[in-house]
């Protein structure tokens, strides 16, 4: 019997069958992502077992052994290493630009030091992951397979709604292939999606200038040259990357001489910042790099900070080359787009990469529009049962109670009443309630709700042409929830070549080249929604924006309107009560979010900006005023503001300007011009405090908690702020919609720690001060809704009362206030939902 399990066979034949077998097993299944998710195997299994595990964004953190135990018991059989390995790079932040899980603990650093054991360590899904890879994944978007002893069931590809191999990139080593896939900026790809989906025939010069480079996590630079279109349209080519080095004269002690240095904040990605400096010192001790006195790492959690001390004869711009040219702040990625299309590793250009994404993705979303049109199918179904039931009560209660067992009353419905199977069962399982009127007007409701859903559905299945309108949207969307602003800068060939001189800050050479670009006329225009373009005055014109326009759903108003020259210096203040800039300059004329111009740390629920405030013009002349909403005040000088702006001028980080209290938030920035002598401030029972500028309320305060400006009541909070002559007006709005302008000269003066008075008298006990507002000469303000319709009404039509005066309103009947806007160089921001 031994003799006939004997197979003869060739030593050559079973080396290159057994080989074969073990280089495809570690092509498909270790080594290289799929280009539908971008996610490699172990990846995806992280994912999916978080996912399982009910790790979403909101839930609170969970060990990353209890992660990597399900992984490996239930979906990846290989070692514990290799799966925590690619758990701890999801969750870096210098190693994804976007990173998919989040972290508690010890990840890691770019000093190369290693992650904390798993044991050690927590996690979960981060946002991104958690709505765009994995929230289309219950709706049979994808096909599931077995895993490896067939207990389980996991997808074959995630349910991705953004490329994800281009966000993050990838590298991979695999058996005679590998893979090494940059990173790209979120805002840009979907740009290029967008643009393939309108035109499918787009030129590759069109599509290389939505998409023109690598976006590092770790910033650096990046000069535009052939490495970089051979990349994009062969699929494999040389970029070279570049730190981010500047000059600054130091003082090194007291009471020694300033000294020049070189100073670096940004690496090259995947370079060890404690590795090269290591290097650097070697190279300086052998004399290979000379003008060098000392290295020092003055990094920290706001950001890297590597001061290189210069000899008092060491020529700074001739170390600097020498830096770009001996060590690794200078050197080549080498990018190669390999991925697994269909199974099979093929290298890809950027186009075919776009492309097959857009295919995947077109089919996931019919998928997904067969499953909710067979659920509201069925829904409707029963939907119909229940009120053809209640229209012939009477019947199907004497059938009902006439039938001896559950069965023969469901045989009797179907009989008698034509009822489905589906829908019998319904009305037999129909409580008592159902047969009040309110329900069956609810059960109305609900089948015309749902016919109106199905025929959209219907439509989505049917008109490609629509199911391109609605991914645009859906991509429209992710770019505004989850989009940051480019960190790598990219160089054209001049600037490439040159190094910075002493005079230039770090981060600023590369906008010069956009600034210069911009129309001697361009204008600025933040709009309500919190997005932001650049405008000509044409298309400002055509909004007619001093003519007054109904109540209606419009286009998005407008908050905020600049001019862009003089450059102007614009800043944004967050609910924490920190600055940053707002680096405006690389606007373009389509839309883009708020957020894409201002630091990562500025985002969220938490910490979202509050105020946009220019800087240097006659609005903040004297200064800022800033209150948090438990009625704490802060006074700052125009200097010290701009001083606070320009430590923070394109470096990404931000100031803390008036430090909040617990559960507290900045709720207004008040720009003081230099003629006006009154600070208005209002709650949101009503409340109007009137403090003229002594010598006491504008005291500079070195604390950043600010001093008490007024006592506030329980549940009182701070609406509003305003500057005014004391021959102004102020604008009083409620969220029920009640106007009224009142003469500043009404209020008493006050002092801090007044009670002040009543300004507006609530016609509705449930209502509440929505915000004040300076009236100024424009012809008309603005009005928002909370069910986002707006209008531009004229001064006029708000009478001007004293603080007795209930006002009037301009609102229908049931709508609610949601904003006022008055078009100027400072704008309140909308908070993020």
């Amino acid at each position: 019997m031994v003799s006939h399990r004997v197979i003869p066979t060739s030593l050559r034949e079973e080396m290159e069958r057994s080989y074969l077998e073990y280089a495809m097993s570690v092509i498909v299944g270790r080594a290289l992502p799929d280009v539908r998710d971008g996610l490699k195997p172990v990846q995806r299994r992280i994912l999916y077992a978080m996912h399982e595990l009910g790790l979403t964004p909101e839930r609170p953190f969970r060990k990353c052994a209890r992660v990597v135990g399900d992984v490996l018991g239930k979906y990846h059989p290989h070692g514990e290493t290799a799966v925590y390995d690619a758990l701890v790079r999801q969750v870096q932040s210098f190693t994804s630009r976007y990173p998919l899980l989040q972290g508690h603990g010890n990840f890691g650093s770019v000093d190369d030091d290693p992650a904390a054991a798993m044991r050690y360590t927590e996690t979960r899904l981060a946002p991104l992951a958690h709505g765009a890879l994995l929230g289309e994944l219950t709706e049979d978007t994808v096909d599931f397979t077995p895993n490896f002893d067939g207990a389980q069931q996991e997808p074959a590809v995630l349910p991705a709604q953004l490329p994800v191999l281009l966000l993050n990139g990838c590298t991979g080593i695999a058996v005679g292939m590998a893979t090494n896939i940059p990173p790209h900026n979120l805002g840009e790809v979907v740009g290029g999606l967008v643009a393939l989906l309108r035109n499918p025939r787009l030129s590759d010069e069109a599509l290389l200038q939505l998409i023109p480079g690598p976006d590092f996590p770790t910033g650096g630079e990046i000069p535009v040259g052939s490495g970089l279109r051979e990349a994009y349209m062969q699929g494999r080519g040389s970029i070279p990357v570049r730190g981010v080095a500047h000059l600054e004269a130091i003082q090194p002690g007291k009471g020694r001489r300033r000294r020049n240095a070189v100073v670096v904040t940004e690496l090259p990605y995947q370079l060890s910042k404690a590795s090269w400096i290591e290097k650097l010192a070697e190279q300086v001790n052998d004399g290979r790099l000379s003008g060098i006195a000392d290295i020092r790492d003055e990094s920290d959690r706001d950001g890297m900070r590597v001061v290189i001390e210069l000899r008092r004869d060491g020529q700074p711009e001739v170390v600097l080359q020498e830096l770009f040219r001996r060590t690794a702040l200078q050197s080549n990625f080498g990018a190669i787009l390999l991925a697994l299309v269909d199974g099979k590793p093929t290298q890809l250009s950027l186009r075919r990469v776009l492309e097959i994404f857009l295919e995947f993705r077109e089919q996931t979303s019919l998928r997904r529009y067969r499953f909710a049109l067979g659920k509201i199918s069925q829904r409707l179904e029963v939907v119909n049962g229940l009120l053809q039931a209640l229209a012939r009560l009477q019947e199907v209660i004497l059938l009902i109670s006439q039938a001896p067992a559950a069965a023969r009353a469901a045989a009797a419905l179907q009989v008698q009443l034509g009822l489905s199977s589906a829908q019998a069962e319904a009305v037999l399982a129909m409580p008592l309630r159902r047969l009040t009127g309110l329900e069956r007007q609810g059960l109305d409701t609900e089948r015309q709700k749902l016919e109106a859903e199905q025929a959209r559905l219907q439509v989505l299945l049917d008109d490609r042409n629509a199911r391109v309108e609605a991914l645009i949207r859906q991509l429209a969307q992710l770019r505004k929830r989850y989009g940051t602003p480019r960190r790598t800068r990219l160089l054209g060939q001049v600037a490439a070549s040159a190094p910075r001189t002493s005079t230039e800050t770090a981060g600023s050479a590369p906008h010069q080249a956009p600034r210069a670009t911009l129309p001697e006329d361009g204008l600025l225009l933040v709009q309500a929604d919190g997005q932001l373009r650049l405008a000509s005055p044409l298309a400002v014109s055509r909004r007619r924006l001093e003519q007054p326009a109904p109540l209606a759903s419009q286009p998005p108003p407008l908050r905020c309107l600049v001019p862009v020259h003089p450059e102007p210096r614009l800043v944004v203040f967050s609910a924490l009560g920190r600055i940053a800039n707002l680096r405006w300059e690389r606007i373009g004329p389509h839309p883009q979010d708020l957020a894409h111009f201002l630091p990562e740390k500025l985002g969220g629920q938490t910490d979202h900006p509050v105020q946009l405030v220019r800087l240097g013009g006659s609005a903040t002349a004297a200064g800022l005023a800033l209150l948090s909403c438990d009625g704490h005040c802060r006074w700052l000088k125009a200097a010290a503001v701009l001083e606070a702006a320009a430590r923070v001028r394109d470096t990404g980080r931000t100031v803390t300007l008036l430090k909040v209290r617990p559960r507290q938030t900045l709720c207004r920035v008040a720009p003081c011009p230099a003629d006006v002598a009154t600070l208005v401030v209002a709650t949101s029972c009503g409340r109007l405090l009137r403090l003229d500028a002594t010598p006491h309320l504008l005291q500079e305060l070195d604390s950043p908690a600010g001093a008490p400006l007024l006592r506030l009541l329980p549940h009182e909070i701070i609406v509003g702020a305003a500057w005014c002559g004391d021959a102004g007006q102020v604008l009083l709005a409620t969220r029920h919609g009640q106007l009224k302008r009142l003469p500043v000269e009404q209020l008493a003066p006050n002092r801090r720690g007044d009670l002040g008075q009543i300004g507006l008298r609530f016609l509705k006990r449930s209502d509440s001060l929505l915000g004040l507002w300076p009236v100024v000469e424009d012809p008309c303000f603005t009005l928002v809704t909370t069910d986002h319709r707006s209008g531009r009404f004229p001064w006029e039509q708000v009478p001007v009362q004293e603080c007795s005066g209930v006002g009037v309103c301009l609102l229908p009947a049931g709508a609610a206030l949601a904003d006022v806007m008055i078009l100027g160089e400072t704008a309140r921001l909308p908070v993020p939902q």
